[in-house]
């Protein structure tokens, strides 16, 4: 299963988006609020349930033990949002003052969401909140930058408005750098479009030079629901939102997977791709059946 993290040019609803996605997700899965300037869902959607003796910032000093200490934190400082404990968060920061002390503990972290990912089988998505650029590259404390590096995907979060759009324009290259020189490769970026505004999907892939690896719907009541808490809206589970969210989550697998296999098989002499490749047997099998 996919490590995606999620980031956006200015507050463009990445917590929500994460959250829809965990919550829509048909297998396991994990939300790691990883914002360094603090997390909401703590206040929020969950109303004050979980105290600041639960999250994030308690995995530093686990760190600086070693890993064995680091994983036996984070499965103590997971919450589960459903009864049964299919979909779990790790709450984040109660202090924006703490992202300091993280510096250490995100490419440790990095390791043990992968494994939650590859061993454990769950869809995980990282909130990463807002990027923050220092001299053209990631800003070493206030984003998470070793979780953006070995994300399987990084997800910028856009919605169908000029606004948002001009934003993102100032981001999408240095993204692409920074994937490029020390991630995994700048075909890892993609977009989450929010579709407010009217501004298509489209034409969102076509300025921003990136592909629209998903679409969620504006839905402002259950996006206040998932901000603030409190009673669900009626509709909840029927909502244009969660089905979107749960198509996006199938999305992002088969990108995920289709990244795998290119760098698994890179590009053959004559230009031809292993992803042309496996279409055209695809489309054969289909024939034949």
């Amino acid at each position: 299963m996919p490590v995606t993290a999620l980031v956006s040019a200015k507050s463009c609803g990445v917590t929500t988006s994460a959250l829809a996605l965990t919550l829509a997700s048909k297998r396991p899965s994990l939300l790691a609020e990883c914002d360094p300037a603090g997390g909401t869902l703590r206040a929020g959607f969950l109303q004050g349930e979980v105290g600041a003796g639960q999250g994030l910032y308690h995995l530093a000093a686990a760190e600086r033990t070693g890993p064995e200490a680091l994983a036996g934190a984070f499965a103590s400082h997971l919450w589960s949002l459903d009864e049964a404990g299919h979909r779990r968060l790790l709450p984040g920061l109660t202090d924006p003052g703490q992202a300091g002390a993280l510096s250490r503990t995100w490419p440790m972290l990095s390791e043990v969401l992968h494994v939650m990912a590859e061993e454990a089988g769950h869809d995980v998505f990282i909130d990463a909140g807002r990027v923050a650029l220092e001299s053209g590259r990631l800003h070493t404390s206030f984003t998470p930058a070793p979780l953006l590096h070995q994300a399987d995907l990084v997800l910028l979060v856009v919605r169908g408005t000029e606004q948002s759009l001009t934003l993102a324009r100032h981001i999408i290259e240095p993204l692409r750098t920074e994937l490029a020189e020390r991630g995994s490769g700048m075909d890892a970026l993609g977009l989450l479009l929010i579709e407010e505004g009217p501004v298509r999907a489209h034409q969102v892939a076509d300025a921003l030079k990136t592909p629209v690896l998903g679409a969620l719907p504006f839905e402002p009541a259950v996006a206040s629901f998932y901000t603030n808490g409190g009673r669900p809206p009626r509709g909840y589970a029927r909502s244009g939102l969660l089905r979107h969210a749960r198509t996006a989550t199938e999305q992002l697998e088969a990108a995920a997977s289709r990244r795998r296999i290119q760098q698994q098989y890179p590009a053959r002499t004559g230009g031809v791709q292993i992803s042309g490749m496996l279409q055209r047997l695809a489309e054969r099998g289909g024939r034949r059946g």
